[in-house]
């Protein structure tokens, strides 16, 4: 079973009042291990950057300026993530986004079927305490100390080791290596990477 745990950063929270991604990162996931195959994007949303947003994931409009718009990288995106099902915490912001995109650009919407939120999971397996990323991440005792910064691939390597420890299984350990970690922040649009996992 091919799974991409996935996350977006985004200029604000609602696609219809104008809001745009600008981010987004995924995971690939065999049968709950990593294939090392990962997706990240930047993306020119086309509108100046709000500093509440900014706050948030630092990606500013000069940042931005010279990457490819939404149009230029959705199919790539789309065949990278194919058929797979999409692990995401709280699935409806990161789908409600991802279709606007795909809607405005006249290709089809991604099924709300295929979306596993493991928010709704959180909850579900531990009614009345928080779900956030980072509580979740105490709850299991992973480290986050590097999540600063709200990035979308970053964030999805976190949630990987989150997903498989609220579904039970013991987590393989996510660590980028030196070499990944350094094109994540040197590539100008990253797209697809090779990640693998090493010991911390």
């Amino acid at each position: 079973m091919r799974e991409i745990v996935m996350d977006t950063e985004t200029t604000g929270f609602d696609p219809e009042s104008g809001d745009r991604i600008v981010e987004i990162g995924g995971v690939e996931l065999f049968n709950h291990v990593p294939t090392g195959n990962v997706y990240h994007q930047y993306i020119n949303p086309e509108r100046s950057m709000p500093q509440e947003a900014f706050e948030v994931h630092g990606l500013g409009d000069d940042f931005l300026r010279d990457k490819p718009v939404f149009s230029k990288i959705a199919q790539d995106f789309l065949d990278f993530v194919g058929d797979a099902k999409l692990v995401i915490h709280n699935a409806s912001f990161d789908m409600k986004f991802l279709n606007a995109e795909l809607k405005w650009i006249g290709k089809p919407a991604l099924p709300w079927e295929q979306a596993i939120d493991t928010l709704a999971i959180a909850r579900k397996k531990f009614p009345g305490s928080p779900a956030s990323l980072d509580a979740l991440c105490r709850r299991f005792n992973i480290d986050n100390s590097s999540r600063t910064l709200h990035g979308a691939l970053l964030d999805s390597e976190i949630l990987a080791e989150v997903y498989l420890e609220l579904i039970g299984g013991k987590q393989p350990d996510f660590a980028l290596d030196t070499s990944a970690a350094q094109s994540k922040t040197t590539l100008k649009d990253a797209g697809h990477q090779n990640w693998k996992p090493v010991p911390r």
